[in-house]
């Protein structure tokens, strides 16, 4: 029974993981880039983690599994929002159907 879960959140992960890299590829600039790669591809890797916790029990690899979650969601967003403002300080143009800009008022 835990195999049969564990494989159903793994195979979840894969998928969020994979809409994660079509959104990196198809979408216009870095901005929507990042934030498809943050999002899809936190929540599909954190997924996995899941699974293999849920596979390995209370092992050292699934504690390992475990303690990685929360420290995946922590550093994935904090890195984006990093490359973001990097990339709009740099100069980065928004791709041209962007309506709302909102580092405009911030960056002087």
């Amino acid at each position: 029974m835990s195999n049969t879960i564990s494989l159903i959140f793994i195979i979840i992960g894969v998928i969020f993981d994979l809409f994660g890299c079509i959104g990196l590829i198809r979408l216009p600039d870095v901005y929507n880039r990042l934030q498809s790669a943050t999002k899809s591809v936190t929540l599909g890797t954190c997924s996995i983690l899941f699974g293999l916790f849920i596979k390995y029990g209370f092992t050292a690899t699934g504690i390992k599994a475990l303690i990685a979650i929360p420290l995946l969601f922590f550093v994935s967003t904090v890195a984006a929002h990093a490359l973001v403002r990097g990339s709009y300080i740099f100069g980065t143009k928004l791709w041209d159907k962007t309506i709302i800009d909102d580092y405009k008022d911030v960056q002087k």
